[in-house]
């Protein structure tokens, strides 16, 4: 069967898996950690390719990450190739060193962000690396470390992540290392990682409901979303997959659309930003809310976060206009 193209655009959320060729070491010792994590790092911050989440096992590594506007392929091209130089130089081998082709997800940034960062973080667990959380939250090859503060990783947008967890940072923290915990007594998630049916439809109990109303359904290895996620993506993969949008362009605009929308409504955007309801600002973030997310394609919980209001209060603003266009 020939290879699935793959999905991506500047602003995509992916989930990437590298692993060893035939499951063999990728790094060795202390040594070859340091490098792949620096490199990684130097990376992403050449390239503005903003890094969630991330584990390196010792046969295999995983990354949560968007997409910058280098693009997902020419970036892991550049690091996977200039560290595995680097590795078989010092080790004085020859041959590749990861399997041909590195595994990635398109993933649904509103539905499974919060679980990808716990999966991801769980993984030195798992893999009976160590053996406690205690021990996880000072271990420097994972990104949990950063985000309990423990290690200082520059590169990595562990303020993006704590703000899922609250508005605060200490209290955010807090949150966050609690839920890391309620994770740990599930084991591994194999629909996180497998299945393009389930993946594409949220878990089995959805695929088993449309089967049960025997409606056709379908699946994408390359995707983990609901079902309209899915559908969304594939349709926009069916011609060239691209934004309209820079990351710079992108933060210009949203500065416009917020100063525009601000001024018409006569509001303080720090009051809007606090989640105030007053006189004309729950209409003016309703507008801004809309245009954020149909002009700019950003997700429910990026807007969320950047108006003070929780993703499930912005689902129901883009809910509201939906009926309104349908009446």
């Amino acid at each position: 069967m020939p290879r699935q193209a793959r999905l991506d655009a500047p602003g995509t959320l992916h989930h990437v898996i590298v692993r060893g060729t035939e499951k063999r070491r990728i790094v060795d010792d202390d040594k070859d950690r340091q490098n792949f994590v620096t490199r990684l790092g130097d990376l992403a911050t050449e390239t503005q390719t903003p890094i969630y989440a991330w584990s390196l096992l010792t046969n295999h590594a995983h990354l949560l990450l968007r997409s910058g506007p280098l693009g997902l392929p020419k970036f892991m091209r550049r690091f996977l190739t200039g560290y595995a130089v680097t590795y078989n130089l010092r080790h004085l081998r020859h041959g590749h060193l990861f399997q041909n082709r590195y595994h990635s997800i398109v993933c649904d940034e509103d539905v499974y962000f919060r679980e990808l960062v716990r999966y991801i973080h769980l993984n030195p667990l798992r893999a009976h690396l160590l053996n406690t959380l205690s021990e996880l939250d000072r271990y420097p090859w994972c990104g949990h470390a950063a985000l309990m503060g423990e290690v200082k990783y520059d590169w990595q947008e562990w303020k993006y992540v704590l703000s899922w967890f609250g508005k605060r940072e200490r209290e955010a923290r807090r949150a966050y290392r609690k839920y890391m915990e309620e994770g740990i007594v599930q084991g591994r998630r194999p629909e996180l990682v497998g299945g393009g049916v389930v993946r594409s439809y949220g878990g089995w109990s959805a695929v088993l409901s449309l089967r049960k109303a025997r409606e056709g359904i379908s699946g994408d290895q390359r995707i983990l979303g609901t079902g309209n996620f899915a559908e969304r993506i594939l349709s926009e993969s069916e011609g060239p997959l691209r934004y309209r949008h820079s990351p710079v362009e992108r933060r210009k605009k949203v500065e416009t659309i917020l100063k525009e929308e601000c001024q018409k409504g006569n509001i303080e955007l720090e009051e809007l930003q606090m989640g105030s309801r007053r006189s004309m600002i729950p209409q003016v973030r309703s507008i801004i809310a809309q245009r954020l997310v149909k002009e700019l394609g950003m997700s429910l919980a990026e807007v969320a976060r950047l108006l003070g209001v929780s993703t499930s209060a912005i689902c129901r603003i883009m809910e509201r206009s939906a009926q309104e266009k349908k009446g």
